[in-house]
Parts: C-alpha cells; structure tokens; sequence
C-alpha cells in the first residue's frame, strides 16, 4: 500500500516536471538509466581491475622500456588504452612514470595521443553491437571467477564479466532512454546544445562529473538512437567530452613534479586544439552531412566522428609534438628548486603522487606506478641516511659537534619520509588487486622501516660527538683508526644498496659479505678495546662511549642486510 502511494506521488510528480502533449517519463524508466549507468561504470572498473590483476606488471615492463621513437610510443599508448577501455587510465599512469623519472616529457606525448585514438574503441564496440553477446562473456567471466582456484584465470574472468556488464547496462540505459524523446523538457534541452559553445560546454562537464568518456560517449549514442539528439548537435557535445576526460589527469597531477604536471597539460593541450580545430571545420565543411550520408545509422555515425577527431588530431601534431611539450613547459616554467623538491624546512614527497589522486579506489595504473615511485622516494631517504652516517663518523673522528645540526634536520626529514611513505603503503595495500604487487609493496615498506633505523644510529653517533666534545674525552689513536674503518665499510655497504645492479642475486651475495665483515670487525674491535682497558690506554668514559659506537655500528651492518633482503624480494617478484 505504502509503496503504491509512493509511486502514484513520483507519477504526479513526473507529470509536473515533464509534461507536454500529454506526454511524461515514467519514474521507473528513469531509474532505468541510472542503472544503465552504474552497471556500466561498474564494468569499466571491473574490466580495469581484473586487468590490472592480470597483467599490471607487465604493462609497466611496457612503458618502461619504451623508446624515443614517436611512433612506437602512439601505437604503445592505443594498444594499452584499448585493452584497458580507460584511457584516463593510460594518462595517469604516464603521469606517474614522468613523476618517477621513468620516462620523459616527450615520450609521454606520444603516448598520450596514442591513448586518444585507443579511447575510441569502445564507442566502435558499441556501434558494432556486440552487445549480444554480453550474457555469454558475462557468464563465462562469472564462472571463472567462481569455479576456479587459478588466481590468473580469476583476473580474466573478471575482465570478461566487467566486459559483460558494460554492455548490459548499456542495453538497460538504451532501453529506458527511449521515451526521452517524447519528454518536451528534454527535446528543448537537447536542442539548445546545437549551440557549438553550450554543447562542447556540456559534453566537458558532464565527462568531468562522472570521469569516464568512454561512459559518456556511449550514453550520447544511445540518446542518438533513441532519436533524443541530432548527429549534428551530438558532435558538439562529443568534441566538449574529449576535453572532459582530461579530469582524471589533472587530479593525478597533483603534488606531482613539474614534468609531471606538464604531461597532463599536454594531454589538455591536445584535446582542446582538437575540439578548436573540428568546430571549425564541422561550422564551415559539410563533414556531418557526408558522415551521416556514409555511415548508416546514429550510434555508428557518433562512433566514426570520434575515430575521425581523435585520428585527425593525432596525424596533425606528430610533426608539433616536440612543440606541445614546449609549450606545456612554458605554460609551466621551472619552478625554484625549493619550491619544487622542498628544502629542510619545507619537507615533502618528491616522487610519489598521492593515492587518491588517482581515484579513491585507486583504478588500474596504481601499482604499475608506485614501484618506480617507491624506488625513486626510497633512494632519496637511504641518500639521505648515508649522508648522515658520513657525517656523524667525522664528526667523531673530528670531536667536532659543529655539522650535527645538519644531520639533526636530516634525520628530522627522513623520519617525515617514513611516515609519510608508510601512511602511502598502508593506504595503497588495501587497494592492490596483483598479487605481486602487493608483495613488491610490502618490501618496500619495511625497507623504509631499516632506512628509518640506519639514520636513528647515526643521530646516536651524532650524540656521541657531543659527549666528546663536551666532556673533551679523546679516542686512542688505535680507536680512532678502527672507526674511520667503520665509516668506510658502512658507507661502502650503504652505497652497495644504491646501486643500479641492486636487487638480483650475485649483488645479494656481496651486500652478506659486507655484513658479515662489519660483524667479524665489530668483534675484533671489541677485543682490541678489551686489551686498551687492561693495558691502559683507554679512559673509562671513551671505553664506555666506544662500546656504544660499536653496537651502533653493528647495527648499520644488520639493517643494510634486512635493506638488501628486501630488495632482492621485489626484484624477483617483478
């Protein structure tokens, strides 16, 4: 009863927002097309997650590895926006690779306009109707998923229910669209949009809002084949998408570095000199009337003037690509470095862009980023650790307190760099859908942890260097030889883990060898100190002082080895 008088109160609602003609839309119908829509947004991610899953890894070899050649770097970005239906997806994560010094500014351009032409395939899908098949892939994805144990045929069955929901929430927004055209209210919205302004204006706000062009451009189809929309108002609105999708990109690059941020300005660059281009030429040529003559049918006709725009837009800047990334520079010039990198008293991040930057459930190119990322920000924090073990070992040597004050505000910046990466890894592992990824991730966290540790043990050295100074307690000059051989063999085994071989096997064998050295020194020292206290030479104050230096010393040794672990770890499961 309840629900029935709901009901007949959303009618007579309905009735006052669109009547005409004696015309309404039914309430119903409505929720049918926000159905459509979250079923098909859901698809989209389901199909970006299980291929993320599946194959992230193997998508950052990819990208990786991609050469300056310009063309190879348009196919690299069409090819990958293809698989993945996103090519926000695809755009975000070059953002990340430019942020972790990975790739460069103008190999990004080439990505990003391949990624433009690859965008495109869903709304060819769409036109295709291949819909039909959306139950049978659907199913078979779903029984995958549940009848099998294989973690990577879970992944693809994934990717293929995600590919078959889409569709069928595109048949459900289809379907319940239909009577838009009958609504007065609607008709004269849609007519107002013929308007090359208010359409491109519309199609960019209405991408932005749900940040899915591939969404958006299916659902301007089906209101072209519901007969809601004119072909030659919908190219408006479709040139206004192509700018919209750019969202994504622009929220990634934020905190970023400034190539980084230049790459998605390039991506902004490239849509709107397209759209600038294509109203033009749509106001002065007869391009829609000879699109419309060719191609049969409105969803088609969409379809094929967004392969046109994109296609067009590519083939006209190759030639000015190098000139893009210019311009994306001066619209951005260099900032000073201390705003760029932070300075001592301005701590922050230098490579990792946040988490949510790239969507609040993170979305497919999360983890193909964040290992280069992870990398890069590590090796700054264990730099930074070394230049502090360097420093506080000639401050004992020297008994001079006077370089301390830097080591206190490096130490002060590596514990930010530890806790701000360790609340970046616990937010991201509750969102890594790739087994291996996940692995990667967890041994850099506690990778982090060991660097944290290594500059606590220098800050302890550093404390020594006071008592020295303060209490004029000197060293022997037999100490005082075994510690500058301390200090050569703990940065030599520190820099041992900053090298470009780190990670694999043989390197593994000789970061345990140093360890094992500083262990076999550690104890011999302590024996030698044993003899200075019987003869002698050594005060009790230095002595007890000494034994701490050496426990700290051992240290280093230790987490050096738990640092080298870790890292031999994720190069394997890469």
């Amino acid at each position: 009863m309840k629900m029935e008088k709901f009901r007949n109160i959303c009618h007579i609602t309905q009735t006052r927002l669109f009547a005409g003609k004696g015309m309404r839309m039914d309430f119903w119908e409505l929720l049918g097309v926000f159905g459509g829509l979250a079923l098909f947004l859901h698809g989209m991610q389901m199909m970006s997650s299980g291929l993320e899953a599946a194959a992230g890894n193997q998508m950052k070899s990819v990208l990786e590895r991609l050469t300056s050649n310009r063309f190879l770097g348009i196919l690299v970005g069409a090819v990958i926006t293809t698989a993945v239906q996103s090519s926000s997806a695809t755009t975000v994560m070059v953002v990340g690779f430019v942020n972790a010094g990975m790739m460069t500014l103008n190999q990004a351009v080439w990505l990003i306009m391949g990624a433009n032409v690859g965008k495109t395939t869903t709304g060819l899908l769409i036109a295709l109707d291949v819909g039909a098949l959306a139950p049978p892939v659907a199913f078979v994805g779903v029984a995958l998923m549940v009848f099998t144990k294989k973690p990577k045929l879970q992944h693809i069955g994934q990717l293929l229910a995600g590919l078959g929901i889409l569709f069928v929430g595109m048949d459900m927004m289809s379907a319940a669209m239909e009577p838009l055209r009958e609504v007065p209210a609607f008709v004269h919205l849609m007519a107002t949009l013929s308007n090359p302004i208010l359409g491109i204006l519309f199609g960019t706000v209405f991408t932005a809002l749900i940040q899915s062009s591939a969404a958006s451009v299916g659902i301007l189809q089906t209101l072209a084949a519901a007969g809601v929309v004119e072909f030659s108002s919908s190219v408006y609105i479709l040139f206004g998408q192509n700018i919209g999708t750019c969202i994504t990109a622009i929220m990634a690059s934020f905190g970023v570095s400034r190539d980084a941020k230049r790459s998605t300005c390039v991506h902004v660059l490239f849509n709107v000199i397209g759209t600038v281009i294509f109203t033009v030429v749509v106001m002065v040529t007869p391009l829609t009337a000879l699109i419309e003559a060719a191609v049969p049918g409105p969803m088609a006709q969409i379809a094929a003037m967004h392969v046109i725009f994109n296609l067009a837009t590519t083939i006209l800047l190759i030639p000015f690509g190098g000139a893009l990334a210019r311009l994306a520079t001066r619209i951005l010039p260099d900032a000073p470095e201390t705003e760029e990198r932070g300075s001592e008293k301005g701590m922050r991040l230098a490579y990792l862009t946040p988490v949510s930057a790239a969507g609040k459930d993170g979305g497919l190119g999360v983890s193909a980023i964040v290992v280069g990322q992870l990398r890069n920000e590590l090796r700054r924090m264990l730099e930074m650790a070394r230049q502090n073990v360097n420093a506080s070992f000639g401050a004992v040597l020297a008994r001079d307190p006077s370089p301390l004050d830097r080591v206190e505000q490096r130490e002060k910046y590596i514990d930010f760099l530890n806790r701000e990466i360790s609340r970046y890894i616990s937010r991201l592992i509750t969102i890594e859908t790739n087994e291996l990824g996940s692995k990667v991730v967890s041994s850099f966290f506690s990778i982090s942890g060991n660097i944290e540790r290594i500059g606590d043990h220098a800050d302890n050295l550093a404390g020594y260097t006071r008592l020295l100074s303060e209490k004029d307690i000197p060293f022997s000059p037999f100490a005082q030889d075994e510690v500058r051989q301390m200090r050569d063999i703990s940065l030599r085994a520190i820099s041992a883990l900053l090298s470009s071989e780190a990670g694999n096997a043989q390197w593994l064998a000789q970061v345990a060898q140093l360890e094992q050295r500083i262990d076999d020194m550690t104890a011999d020292f302590r024996r030698a100190q044993l003899i200075r206290m019987r003869d002698g030479i050594c005060s009790d104050e230095a002595c007890i002082l000494y034994s701490e230096l050496l426990t700290d010393f051992e240290r280093i040794g230790d987490h050096v080895l738990n640092i080298a672990q870790e890292l031999n770890k994720a190069q394997t499961a890469l």
